[in-house]
């Protein structure tokens, strides 16, 4: 009866630390962090025989959802079977039509009784069973309540994270790149002061991030709206750009891209630590030596040129060994991808497309080839 009580008590610490602690919680073994582990790796692994495209990212989308529902289904069941073996190793004390005749019927109370339905075909006879039941209708009343509080939060959480996402858009291309976000902010006419209040407002979406990420992780499986987003690829973006402005600018903008910059890291080493993604550094160069000197030309064609001075190309490097090994891992276990560096100006932006294309707006509009406003 002990290891009864352990497992209901085992699975009520767990929906605690999952649901109510506001706090990343340290600890090895966990049954929502196994559940996630091993649901991911069946999961992500039948998203890999399907075509990279729509069809994967359709797969994929499913799984957030869906994983949150069984990881509720998951504790209810645990609960029910827990409190039906501790009335099991009370000698089943139940009275009715069908009380008596084995676990199921013990089974069949408990979940009755853990779901409130109160049906009062079987009822419990001695007081160790009554206080068993009344314990079980307790706990059931506040799982539910607990639910219902639960989903609005972790929706709320993926709202505010999506809308700045989808601000990226219109200013990064999609998807986003680091100069193209650069070049668009330097049509403003006044870089310094549009790039700050950019980077202010992405400095706090990454504190946000990190804040809401670490209290419920099942919101980074959680896709973006258009197959070619993601917070991910938002966020080494963001990284990317203050990456390039500290490397090759001084003042005030460096100055606002140094606090993005460390908090934007912070996140992405917080949360590669929670997955268990260790740092790996990508397959493939993201900004080899010619795709620099191409990113040099753009933006000093756009007038923000860099300090040449200063080996922008040197503390570049050591600036994107910072992060690019924790993006990377992460993208990897998550199946992101990231983004480029330098536009690809292979597909319309999003905000270009639509279902009728006589509807969509020239290509000229947008774009870091569009003329300058």
């Amino acid at each position: 009866m002990l290891w009864t009580v352990a497992l209901i008590l085992l699975v009520l610490w767990d929906a605690f630390e999952a649901v109510v602690l506001p706090r990343r919680v340290m600890r090895k073994w966990r049954l929502a962090k196994g559940f996630y582990r091993v649901t991911w790796r069946i999961w992500s692994a039948g998203a890999r025989r399907a075509t990279a495209g729509r069809k994967r990212e359709a797969c994929l989308s499913f799984y957030g959802p869906l994983s949150l529902l069984m990881l509720l289904a998951v504790w209810a069941i645990t609960m029910v079977i827990g409190f039906a073996l501790l009335q099991w190793g009370l000698g089943s004390q139940l009275s009715g039509a069908n009380a008596g005749r084995g676990f199921l019927w013990d089974l069949y109370f408990s979940g009755s009784t853990f779901f409130t339905l109160g049906l009062g075909d079987i009822t419990p006879q001695n007081a160790p069973s009554r206080a068993a039941t009344v314990l079980e209708a307790a706990i059931g009343f506040g799982f539910l309540a607990m639910v219902i509080g639960y989903l609005p939060i972790i929706y709320q959480a993926f709202s505010r994270r999506e809308a700045q996402i989808t601000l990226m858009d219109a200013r990064a291309g999609s998807p986003s790149a680091a100069v193209e976000l650069l070049v668009r902010q330097s049509r403003s006419g006044n870089f310094s002061q549009t790039a700050m209040h950019f980077l202010s407002q992405w400095e706090r979406w990454s504190s946000e991030l990190m804040e809401s990420h670490l209290s419920y992780p099942l919101l980074a499986y959680y896709r973006s709206q258009h197959d070619n987003q993601s917070w991910l690829a938002a966020l080494t973006t963001v990284l990317d750009v203050c990456a390039l402005l500290l490397a090759g600018m001084e003042g005030p903008v460096a100055w606002q891209a140094q606090l993005t910059f460390a908090m934007a890291r912070h996140a992405v080493v917080d949360l590669s630590q929670v997955f268990g993604a260790a740092p790996k550094n990508p397959r493939e160069d993201r900004l080899p030596p010619e795709d620099f000197v191409r990113a040099s030309e753009l933006l000093a064609g756009a007038g923000i040129p860099l300090n040449t001075e200063a080996s922008p190309e040197r503390k570049l490097a050591a600036l994107r060994k910072m992060y690019e090994p924790y993006v990377n891992s992460l993208g990897v276990y998550l199946m992101m991808t990231l983004p480029p560096w330098l536009p690809t100006g292979k597909k319309k932006e999003n905000w270009l497309t639509s279902a009728w294309e006589h509807a969509s707006m020239p290509p000229e509009v947008g774009g870091a080839r569009g003329p300058k406003g």
